[in-house]
């Protein structure tokens, strides 16, 4: 019960429903119910958002789910005013969000940049934007921002890992700003995993029939799972890391070491 009776604000969590691949978002919801915390499960699938809050409760957890599109300030407001009217403050903060695509430079539309920027930096910006406050009014906070192992290393396809590495660094500034607030603001930073998301990039990489070269490039030798991912959010979200701002947790099975 290392999250007891906190509340946890996650962004990016409908694919959570029991029995499915899950996603960053939805298994951290679970690994934070599993730890007590009450929570509130943001996403633009409402369909798989509520019936992950749903699958929650009937567990145990206090969840509930509110629809948001990261990217959209007004939405922001809405849902953390709800959040609060709930549940009275927002302890951790989870900025799990994200989509991806497969374009070189040379062919990548502006409307794909700006959107992959839009979801993987801009959306961090606004979240701790609006959660920020609160957490000062109440004493300090936990904020963990999902990056990715190509927002360190040139990885991924060029706007995602830009959006990513801007995720990374905004996480840092965050961190010193509001330290002195007992505000905590570290990044998660995922190699390969097995997510929904990740298989349907797959699928359009390997359409041309070549095999999926992650696990052999991968020191470990296989995937994550994304539970594998939700704990080390949870080690930062928890006061087992009362100690660590500002860092960035790379849980890649070794890619990154080579």
């Amino acid at each position: 019960m290392r999250l007891k009776n906190k509340v946890a604000f996650i962004t990016g969590a409908a694919q959570g429903v029991k029995g499915s691949v899950m996603g960053f978002g939805g298994a951290t919801a679970w690994v934070f119910g599993r730890e007590g915390a009450k929570l509130v499960l943001t996403d633009m699938d409402a369909a798989n958002g509520e019936l992950t809050a749903a699958q929650l409760g009937q567990s145990g957890a206090d969840a509930v789910f509110a629809r948001l599109d990261v990217t959209n300030e007004a939405e922001w407001q809405v849902a953390m005013k709800a959040a609060l009217e709930r549940f009275g403050r927002v302890d951790i903060l989870v900025n799990s969000a994200g989509t991806t695509h497969v374009h070189k430079v040379e062919d990548l539309p502006v409307e794909v940049w700006n959107a992959q920027l839009d979801v993987h930096a801009k959306s961090v910006f606004l979240g701790m934007k609006h959660v920020i406050p609160s957490m000062m009014a109440q004493g300090g906070g936990a904020i963990v921002n999902v990056s990715s192992m190509a927002g360190t290393a040139g990885l991924g396809n060029a706007a995602y890992s830009a959006g990513k590495a801007a995720t990374r660094l905004l996480t840092k500034a965050a961190a010193l700003q509001y330290a002195r607030d007992n505000i905590r603001v570290n990044s998660v930073h995922p190699g390969w995993a097995d997510t929904p998301l990740a298989r349907k990039v797959m699928v359009d990489i390997m359409a041309d029939g070549t095999h999926d070269y992650r696990p052999e490039r991968t020191p470990l030798g296989r995937l994550a799972r994304a539970e594998e991912i939700a704990n080390a959010i949870l080690f930062l979200a928890s006061d087992e890391a009362s100690y660590v701002t500002g860092t960035e947790f790379i849980v890649d099975g070794g890619v990154t070491a080579q």
